[in-house]
């Protein structure tokens, strides 16, 4: 599935994550987790943010400086409302420009939107835009080998895929990082986390 159709499923469905039906727990502890590892100030990243805000909420209350991202304009929307005094920026992460380097970024449940193809190279994408000693958490499909699939999410279709857990140590080693902390957290469904650092210029 086109990022874009992604993006436009999630528009018509963005309702849910802003309502207090949500879980407003949901990967909260991972984060606190992977905050461990990170430097404990400067700026963060939200790929995929979504409307909930609980993401942003426990980066700022841990002293960072806050941008979120996503690709769906409803989502936006009522992340804008939540949290007016933040920077939201609508754009493809496929394509999006770091113009600098984060202490911290959260791809919680967001990457494996990313067409199968294309995810390894989003996921360096990502990890070039860490300062040094900076602190990635992001989850994916936690296969042996790469899978997509097309489920219904309240109605509609949703694309999910992952290039398999040994592929995405690969990249993170190749992209000049560490991974810190994996963890299958929902089982027996195949969710997994990651918590990746990036190594200091000449370590």
């Amino acid at each position: 599935m086109d990022p874009t159709e992604n993006a436009a499923v999630y528009d018509r469905i963005a309702e849910h994550w802003a309502s207090d039906a949500f879980e407003a727990t949901n990967g909260v502890a991972q984060h606190e987790r992977a905050l461990r590892f990170a430097p404990g100030s400067g700026a963060a990243l939200d790929v995929g943010c979504g409307a909930n805000g609980r993401l942003i909420d426990l980066l700022r209350r841990h002293g960072y400086q806050v941008e979120g991202l996503d690709h769906s304009t409803r989502m936006l929307e009522f992340a804008r409302r939540r949290h007016p005094e933040v920077t939201f920026h609508h754009a493809d992460i496929r394509v999006w420009p770091f113009e600098r380097r984060y202490a911290f970024i959260s791809a919680w449940d967001s990457l494996w939107h990313v067409p199968l193809a294309d995810q390894i190279a989003v996921l360096k994408r990502i990890c070039d835009g860490l300062a040094p000693d900076g602190v990635l958490v992001f989850s994916a499909g936690g296969l042996d080998a790469p899978g997509e699939v097309t489920n219904p999410c309240h109605g509609q279709p949703l694309y999910h895929a992952t290039p398999g857990v040994p592929q995405l140590l690969r990249a993170i080693e190749a992209a000049g990082c560490v991974c810190r902390h994996l963890e299958y957290d929902q089982l027996p469904e195949k969710h997994v986390y990651f918590v990746v650092q990036k190594a200091q210029a000449g370590a």
